[in-house]
């Protein structure tokens, strides 16, 4: 999986910046949204309760510039623009399901872990 030239600081600064981006909760939102099929901007905000119009906003814009994402602008009278995921984002589906399954298996362990921390006397 890692090379065996993998060197940290040469190579944490671009894995890190994937990791920032497919990291953040409302690109997993809109990626998991986008799962169904191409939606309009109103559909993807309906769909993610809590999110801003700007916070959607920039969400998808940096997965268009990524890659991730494409945007489809449909000239109609108001006009009409379709978010839909590339090869690239359809293949993040697969890692983002498989971690939301794993986190969600392990709550209650995690749970335990934090509440014997918190238990524990500091010194």
């Amino acid at each position: 999986m890692i090379p065996g030239d993998f060197h940290v600081t040469d190579n944490c600064k671009p894995v890190s910046e994937v990791l920032q981006r497919i990291g953040d909760k409302w690109t997993v939102l809109v990626v998991m949204s986008l799962s169904g099929g191409p939606k309009r901007f109103s559909e993807l905000r309906r769909a993610m309760r809590g999110i801003s119009q700007r916070m959607l906003t920039l969400t998808l814009r940096g997965l268009e510039r990524d890659g991730l994402v494409t945007r489809t602008v449909t000239p109609s009278v108001p006009a009409r623009v379709d978010y839909e995921l590339t090869a690239l984002g359809r293949s993040l589906q697969t890692p983002v399901v498989a971690l939301g399954q794993w986190a969600f298996d392990n709550i209650p362990q995690m749970e335990a872990a934090r509440a014997a921390f918190d238990a524990r006397p500091r010194a």
